[in-house]
């Protein structure tokens, strides 16, 4: 595979779209949904996946938590199929492409709307790109800390499907943090088991994510703990709702099962990609619950 094709981790970005998608759905459902709107933030959000998979591939590397003992796929920088400058390069094309991109996605959803809205959802923008970045990137990189989960949560969960709900809707409702905090307890479910996969290099590498500070068995209650959680949340909203069906359910077995298996298997990495992919399953089902 090209290694840039590598280091861009596409099988990451059916994730990233889950978030835009449960957004876009409640959207719909509310009858705000607008095509333009919805290709622009899903370009948007591919940038911006990329340009943290790039920040992950070389900050990593510059902090020594990918090396030749790493159990799963073969960094770009680490290997030396990509040098740091370049790879520099191109996480500052992928910032300056993701921040244009964000700006024409915010004028669209908008241009009829005042001007403080604009420049607080490009702050909010701003905000994103930096996080991809200092995830494990710069000197003090937040998921060194153990602040990974949290980040996920708010981006991949709050952030991405009530952000997203407002580029339509130009309204917050409260509800809808049921179903982001759905999303973003399954997205938080990938992060843990990449850093449960990653534990032993990791804890040399002093990167204190939350399975390095609770070991192996922890990790899986933890794990447990966020796939019934996301299932919970959603129930919780339809429950509330008054015309939702019940079609998102069929996604439950492979949720369950994600739990099961990382009770089971050693190297949890191919559990990666079929909770990312199931994440996405379980969204177009709300979808489809909300529509039909």
């Amino acid at each position: 595979m090209n290694p840039w094709i590598s280091a861009a981790r596409p099988r990451t970005l059916p994730l990233a779209l889950s978030c835009i998608f449960m957004g876009s759905f409640l959207a719909a459902y509310a009858g705000k949904f607008d095509w333009g709107i919805f290709g622009m933030a899903c370009f948007t959000t591919i940038l911006l996946q990329v340009l943290s998979n790039f920040a992950n591939d070389y900050g990593d590397t510059q902090n020594g938590a990918d090396t030749h003992e790493r159990i799963g796929p073969q960094r770009a920088v680490q290997s030396g199929e990509i040098s740091p400058q370049q790879m520099w390069k191109a996480i500052l094309l992928f910032g300056v492409l993701s921040l244009l991109s964000g700006v024409i996605l915010l004028y669209l959803s908008f241009k009829d709307q005042p001007a403080s809205i604009f420049l607080g959802f490009l702050g909010l923008g701003l905000v994103c790109i930096l996080a991809a970045y200092f995830y494990t990137a710069g000197k003090k990189p937040y998921g060194y800390a153990g602040l990974g989960d949290i980040s996920v949560l708010i981006f991949f969960g709050l952030v991405g499907v009530l952000g997203s709900n407002f580029l339509f809707t130009k309204t917050f409702e409260p509800l809808l943090i049921l179903p982001a905090l759905s999303c973003g307890f399954l997205a938080t479910g990938v992060l843990n088991l990449n850093n449960t996969r990653d534990i032993e290099t990791d804890k040399k590498a002093g990167k204190m994510t939350i399975p390095v500070r609770i070991g192996r068995k922890g990790a899986e209650k933890y794990q447990w703990f966020l796939l019934v959680g996301s299932l919970v949340f959603m129930i919780l909203y339809v429950y509330k709702s008054e015309d939702i069906s019940w079609w998102f359910l069929l996604a439950s077995p492979l949720i369950i099962i994600n739990g099961v298996r990382l009770h089971k298997l050693p190297n949890p990495d191919p559990l990666l990609k079929q909770l990312a992919l199931t994440t996405l399953f379980f969204v177009v089902l709300s979808g489809i619950s909300m529509l039909f």
